[in-house]
């Protein structure tokens, strides 16, 4: 028979601890597969910060380092300026880069450090139980919000993308899905862009936002979870390219 489909081998021949129909493992593969079609994992160095995203390092074989919530960016900024020759990038939750993580993430990319942030986007806290989260959608119910997230009480969703796109230090912003396979196939394009500006040593922060499903504290199966991005989660979150690389 002829092989069709195989592991990446930046990907750990493993099984994963992650729940049913979470977006983490597919994220991981995306990330592995665009580092190995670059030819850069001996150059390449990960930062994972406690949350769900903090056992990347489990999966994506590649050297990779721990770090508290919300950290990532500062500690990304240090290993980049100590060894601009790696290729430095961060994988984070929403409730790490955009609640506790939120100022490091706005200086980091003011500053227009070349780094390469892929940021999972579930809406929910995800590793302490199911709170309520900066993007957590209005009238969403979760472990703290049982009767939904309120504007009144609570303010809006954070929409990271379109804070970051005005900083003249970002070089290239998309938010992507991983919904279906077609949009799969659309992050990890992103992915690879983003990763491709660093590997040029362009100057410019890039990111990638990957809107992902939480079946366990969404309280859904994982095809409702996915029909739930599709239909309530893209509304207040815009898939799209926000910041395209300039032209040299």
């Amino acid at each position: 028979m002829q092989t069709v489909f195989s592991r990446t081998p930046t990907l750990k021949d493993c099984t994963t601890h992650y729940c049913p129909g979470c977006g983490h493992g597919l994220a991981h593969r995306l990330v592995a597969e665009v580092i190995d079609e670059l030819d850069i994992r001996s150059r390449t160095l990960g930062i994972a910060p406690v949350g769900c995203a903090v056992y990347a390092y489990d999966y994506i074989d590649v050297d990779m380092i721990e770090v508290p919530h919300g950290r990532a960016p500062a500690v990304a900024t240090g290993m980049k300026r100590m060894r601009p020759n790696n290729i430095i990038f961060t994988y984070q939750g929403d409730g790490d880069l955009a609640s506790i993580g939120a100022a490091e993430i706005l200086h980091a990319a003011n500053r227009g450090e070349k780094i390469t942030v892929i940021f999972v986007n579930n809406a929910v806290y995800g590793m302490t139980g199911g709170q309520m989260a900066p993007t957590t959608l209005l009238d969403q119910v979760t472990a703290t919000t049982p009767r939904g997230r309120s504007q009144q009480n609570d303010g809006f969703p954070l929409r990271i993308c379109e804070l970051l796109t005005v900083l003249p230090g970002t070089a290239y912003i998309e938010r992507c899905s991983l919904h279906d396979p077609k949009h799969i196939r659309q992050v990890k394009k992103a992915i690879r862009r983003a990763f491709e500006h660093q590997v040029e040593d362009k100057p410019g922060l890039t990111l990638v936002e990957l809107l992902s499903p939480c079946p366990t504290y969404w309280r859904k199966s994982p095809k409702e979870a996915m029909a739930w991005i599709a239909n309530e989660m893209t509304k207040v979150f815009p898939l799209q390219c926000f910041k395209e690389p300039e032209k040299s």
